[in-house]
């Protein structure tokens, strides 16, 4: 009998392993370059004041609303998703779904600020029309994406974080992972080296 449960292990962490990070050129990076550069840049949005904005459809959304909040409190950089019911139906029945993301951007964000975009498929004209909207605003974009290699959103970040796997259940995981480690590393965060469980409630939680 097929052990469905190992083979979905493998491949999740072959899909993982197998994470292609790029620039905006399009240049390959190697996987622990790129999660440097990435938290040396929130080093420096964390100094300079600025703010991100986390942006994603289904269990992409409940990604952004997820870690708008751990960034906001335990990382201390300002982050907001745009995420709420009152927001997306109001946005798209008024302007349309396109812009449910990318007509809060125009209001709230500053240049400077920077978007992060995850989107399984990286397709998503709302996530496209968000990108373009932040890129006129002056902003720094990362994006989270998957599925086909030639995906649209891939293309058009500072820095782009592809999972090449082929079924959304991998891709959606695999997102969290990263998005997990993003911070993790941002804050030290050595789950191999702590010798006791981390308590979110204390003030040194970030220990």
């Amino acid at each position: 009998m097929e052990n469905y449960f190992r083979n979905y292990l493998n491949a999740h962490d072959e899909a993982l392993v197998n994470l292609e990070i790029t620039d905006r050129g399009g240049v390959l990076l190697n996987q622990q370059e790129g999660f440097d550069k990435l938290c040396e840049w929130t080093q420096d949005l964390q100094k300079s004041g600025n703010k991100q904005y986390l942006v994603g459809n289904g269990a992409s959304a409940a990604f952004a609303n997820h870690m708008a909040l751990d960034w906001t409190k335990n990382g201390g950089v300002p982050t907001h998703a745009f995420a709420n019911s009152a927001l997306l139906t109001a946005m798209g029945n008024d302007l349309g779904f396109e812009e449910v993301f990318s007509a809060p951007l125009s209001w709230y964000a500053s240049s400077g600020d920077r978007l992060i975009t995850i989107s399984s498929s990286g397709n998503s004209p709302n996530i496209i029309k968000t990108i373009e909207v932040a890129r006129a605003k002056g902003m720094s974009v990362i994006t989270f994406s998957g599925l086909k290699l030639d995906n649209a959103s891939r293309k058009l970040g500072d820095l782009n974080f592809y999972i090449p796997a082929k079924t959304y259940g991998i891709v959606e995981c695999a997102h969290q992972v990263l998005l997990h480690i993003w911070l993790d590393q941002f804050m030290g965060v050595k789950e191999w080296e702590k010798t006791e469980e981390q308590n979110m409630s204390k003030a040194d939680y970030r220990l």
